[in-house]
């Protein structure tokens, strides 16, 4: 019969081990609020990380939780916010729109070339090579990384060889600024107008020497904006983001280059229509 006691051994242990599982699982099981999956089908599912979560669902959560408001995803916009603040029975907060924007206006009809590169085509590749093919250091080299980096087809290149953003699709994953080796993107709420398209560091007519569109540190800008709104640093106009209530118009109408300029929805945003309208007049 030792086959038999062996059966009810195994039996019985396994009925105990059953009881502890059980036990255990309602002990540590976890609580999930089931208001997460369902925000988390209200938002855009871009998966981006421009919220500073890592996707969609860990946003959701922390909205959830109380931790942050629905306005606070960049790319769903103010009727999403509203959706889920509605659904929640919380506050939407603000949502302005963040988009990605490149600080430089030098295509290749503007910036001088001091070499030609005949390398893989990439800017990283090419930025390691004594800096690029440009005469400007600082300039972008048009190679296309940030297109390519681009997960939502937001960037296209220009006739002049610089990188286009396309706002409505930009979602402001900074993958573009991430990849830039001349780091010459920037995260934006979309209503900042007063924007500075250079980042040269060079002085006066070295500067000019290498892009004709490129900041001289003349500070012609700062002497008619409002005072402390933008200083000259290093050769370059910088505007101070802590005082962009006072951005105005005014700091671009005697910038010699067309640096320094103001975009809205009646001025194109394409630094090279900024230059063509700066030499018709």
């Amino acid at each position: 019969m030792s086959w038999f006691s062996a059966i009810l051994f195994l039996a019985g242990l396994s009925t105990i081990l059953a009881i502890i599982l059980a036990l255990a699982n309602q002990k540590l099981k976890v609580f999930e609020d089931p208001r997460i999956e369902a925000v988390t089908d209200m938002l855009p599912g871009a998966n981006c990380g421009a919220c500073g979560f890592p996707g969609c669902r860990a946003f959701s959560e922390k909205v959830v939780a109380g931790i942050k408001l629905p306005g606070d995803c960049p790319v769903g916009g103010q009727d999403t916010a509203d959706t889920i603040a509605d659904y929640l029975g919380i506050d939407p907060g603000s949502s302005v729109k963040r988009v990605a924007r490149l600080l430089c206006a030098g295509g290749t009809d503007v910036a001088a070339q001091a070499g030609m590169y005949d390398g893989y085509p990439s800017c990283r590749a090419a930025a390691a090579v004594v800096g690029g093919s440009k005469a400007c250091v600082y300039g972008c080299l048009g190679l296309a990384d940030c297109k390519d980096v681009c997960d939502f087809d937001a960037i296209h290149m220009g006739p002049t060889g610089l990188p286009v953003v396309d706002e409505e699709k930009c979602t402001s994953c900074g993958d573009c600024v991430e990849i830039c080796p001349k780091n010459l993107f920037e995260i934006m709420p979309i209503n900042r107008h007063l924007i500075v398209q250079c980042k040269s560091l060079l002085e006066g007519d070295r500067a000019l020497e290498t892009c004709q569109v490129a900041c001289t540190g003349c500070g012609k800008c700062a002497a008619d904006a409002p005072e402390g709104l933008i200083d000259i640093r290093n050769n370059l106009a910088v505007i101070n983001e802590k005082m962009l209530n006072l951005q105005t118009e005014m700091a671009t109408l005697r910038c010699p280059t067309g640096a320094i300029v103001w975009l809205d929805e009646e001025k194109p945003s394409d630094p090279q229509d900024v230059f063509s309208l700066l030499n018709q007049g």
